[in-house]
Parts: structure tokens; sequence; C-alpha cells
């Protein structure tokens, strides 16, 4: 069973630098080399990196990179929409015609390189079963989640 917190007397772990793994995960390449891919399929992480060989199955980005993605985008759709209509004031077809494309447009093109953003943060932090990566007894295969 993985551990969730440092004991005393555990090997420090060496520092990993958070933003350039989240920059790196971003691009969707691995956190750790910035070489390899990082996806496989739209949304699928690989299980290791074809380049460093990273563990990368251990993430859990789960329901947080939409939530953000839509943080994200409807921010600055939301804004733009106001603007346009305070300034113009189109009808309201051209309004669909704007927003409903940039809306989807955006959130298709930014859900993976924020899912990507995530993997990394988890990686630089050791989080999620990263923390047992390169450790003695690690086998590398996942662990499954309890409770």
């Amino acid at each position: 069973m993985p551990k969730d917190m440092i004991e005393p007397g555990d090997e420090p772990r060496p520092a990993r630098d958070v933003w350039q793994a989240m920059a790196r995960a971003f691009a969707q390449r691995c956190p750790s080399c910035g070489r390899g891919r990082l996806f496989h399929s739209y949304l699928k992480v690989n299980d290791t990196c074809g380049v460093c060989g990273e563990e990368l199955h251990h993430q859990r980005a789960d329901d947080a990179p939409p939530y953000f993605t839509i943080l994200i985008v409807g921010h600055f759709v939301v804004g733009g929409l106001l603007a346009m209509e305070k300034a113009l004031v189109p009808p309201l077809w051209v309004h669909l015609i704007v927003w409903l494309p940039l809306t989807l447009l955006s959130s298709l093109w930014l859900l993976p390189r924020v899912k990507g953003a995530l993997v990394g943060l988890q990686w630089a932090l050791y989080m999620h079963g990263f923390e047992d990566a390169g450790r003695p007894g690690h086998t590398g295969k996942p662990v499954p989640r309890t409770g």
C-alpha cells in the first residue's frame, strides 16, 4: 500500500521543478524529459514515456481538466460576448455564429493541455503514485485505489 506522507527516516526525494514540469506537460510532452509524447490519443496518457521511460500511469487527473477548461474558456468567452454586445449590439445570430464555435474549438484545444499541466503538477509534487517511482521495491505496476 502506498504511503500518503513522508515518514521520519525516509530518503529525501530530489526536488522537481514544478513550473518546468507543468510547461512541458502543457506542451503535451513528458514532464520528466520534455521529449516523449504525453498522450497516445486525445486524452489518454501513455503508461510510460517512450524516450526516458518515466512511468506516467499513476496520474489521477479525473474531473479537474474539464473544470479548469470551463473556468478558463468561460471567462474569455463571457467577457468577449459582453464586450461585443456593449460595443456593437449585434443580432442574436451573430453571437451564435461567433461564440458557439469559439467556445467549442477553444475547449477542445485547451482540454488536453490543461490535463497535461495537471499531470505535470502531480509528477513534480510526487502525487498519486509518482511518490514511489524510483524507490527500491517499486514494481512499476499501477496500485489499485482504495476507498
